[in-house]
């Protein structure tokens, strides 16, 4: 790749602007992973298409509107095949923009541009699952006996490297206790998992706060919920993964409901310290029962 890229795209700080959507940086992410795939850089694409650099830069932020016929022209110079420009034009959406929106799981929920680009780029996270363990929690062998899917799994390993990262986000995990009391069938996985979270407790940056089985089964902690926040001017997300798609939404009155629900389950969960010392216990409890 052409090292003129990186600086061209330097050049604009490489924030986010006060016009972005999670749809519009969701739609700028693919066309610049597109293009650094193929090899090209920015100013020569600009050039080519007769664009400014800083059209484009924007365009791959996403804060700047488009058309369908600019980013027809665009990918008609990647060069892409039917798919790829099927998966683009899928994203530009002449609609009003209603900041509520659905990603199939295709091919899974771990590798959704949209979960992954805002992952790496949020100033917090915070998860909460009430029969598994947040993916952000998972070890690989957790993972894969929960999924089923070795393809799933290598992705959800990618996206915990945000929790490593040294500008990565501070992440605040609620596991119920449910996720432990039913378990899996293998009392080494458990215990592994178990082990995990309890490790976890000390990173820097990583917060795990278990939600007692004496919680019961309050309307609030029926649904699977994540929120990211980022440094301002850009909204927070919230989003809930089903079976077959995950739902995004940065719609501000719904966004508030998500903070009120994450409100709720601080007051509903152990403290940090009681959490580590119960979670010690879920691992011991597994050990016993794996010999």
């Amino acid at each position: 790749m052409d090292t003129t890229d990186n600086a061209a795209e330097k050049t604009t700080g490489n924030t986010w602007e006060r016009l972005t959507t999670a749809r519009s940086r969701e739609l700028g992410e693919e066309l610049r992973r597109i293009r650094r795939h193929i090899g090209l850089a920015l100013p020569r694409v600009a050039k080519d298409l007769g664009w400014s650099a800083g059209k484009l830069s924007k365009l791959e932020l996403g804060s700047r509107g488009t058309s369908l016929w600019e980013i027809g022209i665009l990918i008609g110079r990647y060069g892409v095949d039917k798919a790829v420009r099927d998966r683009v034009l899928a994203l530009v959406d002449h609609r009003i923009d209603i900041h509520n929106f659905l990603r199939l799981h295709t091919p899974c929920p771990d590798a959704l541009t949209v979960l992954t680009l805002h992952e790496a780029n949020a100033a917090t996270v915070t998860a909460y699952e009430p029969f598994a363990v947040p993916a952000l929690g998972q070890t690989e062998d957790y993972a894969r006996a929960l999924t089923g899917d070795q393809d799933q799994v290598g992705a959800r390993m990618k996206r915990q490297r945000v929790l490593h990262a040294p500008t990565g986000p501070r992440v605040l995990l609620y596991v119920h206790e449910v996720a432990l009391h039913m378990g899996l069938d293998d009392p080494v996985v458990m215990r592994d998992q178990a082990l995990h979270l309890t490790l976890m407790c000390g990173w820097p940056g990583v917060t795990v706060r278990l939600v007692p089985m004496t919680a019961g089964t309050r309307a609030r902690l029926r649904h699977p919920a994540t929120l990211m926040t980022f440094p301002d001017p850009i909204r927070p997300i919230a989003c809930a993964e089903t079976d077959t798609a995950t739902v995004f939404h940065d719609d501000p009155q719904v966004v508030a409901d998500y903070h009120l629900k994450m409100w709720r389950l601080g007051v509903l969960a152990l403290g940090p310290d009681e959490s580590h010392e119960r979670l010690a216990r879920w691992a011991d409890h597994y050990d016993r029962g794996s010999h």
